[in-house]
């Protein structure tokens, strides 16, 4: 069977001139591809592996960047933050015509949609989500000078950064009219918080993008899909968090999630459980809590303005901007005091 983006023999090749031993034939299987990274799994007759590339078409290099992806996994390996260990990384992009990250495979349960989250009980979804966010705030109290990671971004001014970066890609990307995203941007660059603290941030942290103990869900074995991560606002990763709880996110996923389903704790539940393992005040929550909508809002808009292009990059992205309106709406609400 043919894989797209993936060449059997060039990744071979690559894993022995990396001095990776390999025992018998090197087979390959498409875990997951679609809207993020292409992710597969690698196994010989004693070893497996995930290999991980961006996509063969619609690419965002700013939303695909491997070298960071890998750079932050390998800053991680002895912190308190479970991530995979680390193999090869392809700077060049000569095996798969395109830059590659090779790590170890970890075993465990990765709970992606409502099924998946069906296998749970009600105590486990429970405890397992409070476990999620207390790695999530390890995450944030790592000192990212002392693993490495002190080049890694520019923490000073994010905020306003982000602000900036998501009204100017609504303008390359946008579908429809919708006047509340004029709004939304003008009331969040008037309410930029004066200071703000800075850590590393994964950028896209929910279940889905975890592996959890197959015996044990409450026990993450590893945090994955770290292409989005750079130094900022460790908020800006919180509130993040508790608005993809919102039901609306289906549409940007294109399926029924585990992380917007009604089983799992509220998102001020998550937020305040959050508080209390970081230990941070959360100062200025309905600022992030805007921003983040205002955020997800233009990344279905971008799904949609992809699809119409002709880069349907999975089931449903033409009617993921169909979620824009809610999420800018919601946005304005936060801001309004009137929650998420």
């Amino acid at each position: 069977m043919t894989l797209p983006g993936m060449d059997v023999a060039a990744l071979r090749q690559f894993l022995v001139e990396r001095g990776v031993e390999l025992s018998g034939e090197l087979k390959v299987d498409l875990v997951s591809g679609g809207r993020s990274n292409l992710t597969f799994k690698a196994a010989d007759d004693r070893s497996t592996w995930i290999v991980r590339r961006p996509p063969t078409s619609g690419l965002t290099p700013s939303a695909h960047d491997m070298a960071r992806e890998f750079r932050v996994t390998k800053a991680l390996q002895d912190s308190s933050v479970p991530v995979a260990r680390t193999v090869a990384f392809d700077e060049a992009g000569a095996a798969l015509g395109a830059q590659m990250t090779v790590v170890e495979f970890v075993d465990g349960r990765v709970v992606r949609d409502q099924d998946d989250l069906a296998a749970l009980s009600d105590t486990e979804v429970r405890d397992s989500t409070h476990a999620l966010v207390r790695v999530l705030a390890d995450l944030h109290a790592v000192d990212y000078r002392a693993v490495g990671l002190g080049e890694f971004g520019r923490p000073d001014g994010f905020v306003a950064r982000q602000v900036k970066l998501w009204a100017g890609q609504w303008e390359r990307v946008k579908t429809q009219d919708l006047p509340d995203v004029a709004r939304l941007h003008a009331k969040l660059a008037d309410a930029i918080p004066q200071s703000s603290a800075a850590s590393i941030v994964h950028g896209d942290f929910r279940i889905d993008n975890t592996i959890l103990d197959a015996a044990d869900p409450t026990r993450v074995r590893a945090v994955v899909d770290w292409e989005m991560s750079t130094l900022g606002d460790p908020l800006t990763d919180a509130a993040l968090m508790c608005v993809y709880r919102a039901p609306v996110f289906d549409l940007v996923l294109g399926s029924q999630a585990a992380w917007t389903s009604p089983r799992l704790p509220s998102p001020d539940d998550l937020a305040q459980t959050y508080a209390v393992a970081s230990g941070r005040d959360l100062g200025d929550w309905t600022f992030y809590l805007a921003l983040a909508n205002f955020k997800l809002g233009v990344i279905g808009e971008g799904i949609t303005h992809r699809a119409l292009q002709g880069s349907d990059a999975g089931s449903g992205a033409a009617r993921a901007a169909e979620a824009t309106g809610e999420f800018m709406a919601a946005g304005l609400r936060a801001l309004a005091g009137a929650g998420v």
